[in-house]
């Protein structure tokens, strides 16, 4: 019964489906007087929970360099397929070496998304995207932390394995295993006993949303290559460029195509962002104007410049398209006749950071992302750390858009007005926040700092490591022996991100909290590239003899 609650309720998804909402947040809208009353209390109860951690960890100088070095670890551990001779997170094995073999394809690689052992298609593509967006943005500051080498495999990894997936111009490999079955069992990825059964989207069954996320994550690696391996470079942005006039052509939501994804990475925005999104990346690749011209035209109909939203994620990409417009914008990289639309596309771009940083005046109560009271912004209960980290990235890269073009302000909803420096300093405080600025005094980044989340939920990192006991554990066997042990978890997840703490920075460290304490690969993914700019950032501010900016844990009453 156990192994049948879990996979019933460990979806991806909430089951209410507001786990990829992606319209602006539906809160209650409370009377002025008692909206501030609930928020005094909040924050009041917020002090006395974690007043002591709160002392401990105020104006503490971050290690940026670690976390770095951290995070890049987390995506070997995630590994799936035969694991090379560099591998670095040794208490991982060979695993999944017969996938796509019922199919007569080679669909042995790729990465584990999260604590279950199924190769998702769309998250893993948009932690690629992510991935190489950190590379293009902050790939000088990683080389200079000493990590380009393993960020460019981290990367690889996934690409490789989205060129064996795409074996026709219109045919893409979007699943590998059913999450039914593998929530069912708890075991390591060296003892698979799941269904291990493919899934694709064709013609006949569409999916642009996995196509054209896949197409973007091609692409923007493409670039990340460029340089280093030019020839690898063009082939992945031959890929793309197939990918997205399959996406294009045989429109379709593909968790119509793939029922099975239904219960955990449903495409609730639908598909009509990622064709933006990938025509974006594809300009970027290129420098053609077919794909901007494409942006344009289809900015209203495909609801680019009409979304005004509040969180960028796996499935939600609006806010992420907006960004990479208003960049076209800012550089003047653009003909006379895009110019009124990216405009559009700007003021939405900025309906998003001034959400962020709570200034949209305009727009009523879902205007605004949530706060807690130890300053993290608060999307939802589900891994609310995916929204927290993908917006840290967003609000980084944007900031510096505007400091090339010599843009100093931001113009939001209702006419108030915030600066590029606030900008910065939001996405630096949530960082902050996610390496142990908070309340609790926790970091979210497992392995980084004096006290982390040790009871992932994670099969791998749950169960005794394989190389040290191959030892067969069957499918509910590691229910029995290891899920419901209240012990730390025997093998360190180094590098992941956890779900987070909820709506008032309390969080439970326990592994069958999976809410809060499961990590996934998206949530790691942009954190590479704001790392190394903060490591960047930190060095310039020693050498200069500048104390760095103080993240306050929380917000007091009177600022609330």
């Amino acid at each position: 019964m156990r192994a049948a609650a879990e996979g019933r309720a460990h979806a991806k998804t909430p089951p209410d489906g507001s786990g990829s909402s992606w319209a602006m947040r539906s809160a209650a809208a409370l009377p002025g007087r008692m909206l501030a009353l609930a928020l005094l209390l909040l924050v009041a109860s917020s002090l006395a929970v974690g007043a002591s951690a709160a002392a401990a960890v105020e104006g503490k100088a971050h290690n940026y360099e670690d976390a770095l070095q951290k995070s890049l670890l987390y995506f070997e551990a995630q590994r799936s397929g035969r694991l090379p001779h560099s591998q670095r997170v040794t208490w991982r094995d060979h695993s999944g070496l017969t996938d796509g073999l019922e199919q007569g394809v080679d669909l042995v690689g790729g990465y584990y998304d999260a604590g279950d052992h199924v190769k998702f298609g769309l998250p893993m593509a948009f932690t690629v995207t992510m991935l190489s967006w950190s590379m293009i943005e902050y790939g000088d500051d990683v080389e200079a932390a000493g990590e380009l080498g393993h960020a460019l495999e981290a990367i690889k990894w996934g690409t490789d394995y989205f060129i064996k997936a795409h074996i026709m111009p219109d045919e893409l490999w979007a699943e590998v295993g059913d999450g039914d079955t593998d929530h069912y069992c708890w075991q390591r990825p060296e003892d698979m006993t799941t269904s291990r059964q493919a899934y694709k989207v064709d013609r006949d069954r569409p999916g642009s949303d996995v196509a054209g996320e896949t197409a973007a994550a091609m692409a923007a690696a493409s670039i990340v290559f460029r340089k280093s391996n030019p020839h690898y470079a063009h082939l992945l942005l031959h890929h793309a460029q197939q990918l997205f006039e399959f996406a294009d052509k045989y429109r379709g939501k593909y968790d119509s195509s793939i029922a099975e994804v239904k219960s955990y990475y449903a495409s609730v925005s639908g598909y009509k962002d990622e064709l933006l999104w990938a025509a974006l990346w594809l300009h970027r690749a290129t420098g053609k104007d077919e794909y901007l011209d494409y942006v344009v035209d289809k900015a209203d109909c495909f609801g680019g410049t009409g979304w005004a939203i509040t969180e960028f994620s796996w499935d939600v990409k609006y806010a992420g398209v907006q960004i990479l417009a208003a960049r076209l914008l800012l550089r003047g990289e653009h003909s006379a006749h895009h110019r009124s639309t990216l405009e559009q596309y700007k003021a939405k771009a900025e309906h998003y950071v001034c959400a962020c940083l709570g200034r949209n005046t305009a727009g009523g109560a879902d205007a605004n992302v949530e706060r807690s009271p130890g300053g993290m912004l608060y999307i939802r209960q589900w891994n609310n750390m995916q929204y927290v980290t993908n917006a840290a990235f967003l609000l980084a890269a944007y900031a510096d858009y505007l400091a090339d073009a010599g843009v100093e302000t931001v113009t939001c909803a209702g006419g108030e007005v915030a600066t590029a420096d606030e900008v910065s300093a939001l996405a630096r405080a949530q960082v902050d926040y996610v390496l142990g600025t908070n309340p609790r005094g926790v970091s979210y980044l497992v392995g980084y700092g004096g006290k982390y989340p040790n009871r992932v939920h994670h099969r791998a990192a749950s169960i005794v490591p394989y190389k040290h006991s191959k030892e067969f554990i069957g499918c509910t066997q590691g229910f029995d022996h290891w899920f419901g042990r209240r012990s730390s978890n025997p093998n360190v997840l180094v590098g992941a991100i956890v779900g987070g703490p909820d709506r008032r920075d309390r969080f439970r460290d326990n592994r069958d909290n999976y809410m809060q304490t499961e990590a996934c690969t998206y949530n790691t993914a942009p954190m590479v590239g704001m790392f190394a700019k903060l490591n960047r950032m930190a060095q310039e501010e020693r050498e200069q003899g500048v104390a760095p900016a103080r993240t306050p844990v929380t917000r007091t009453a009177a600022e609330v």
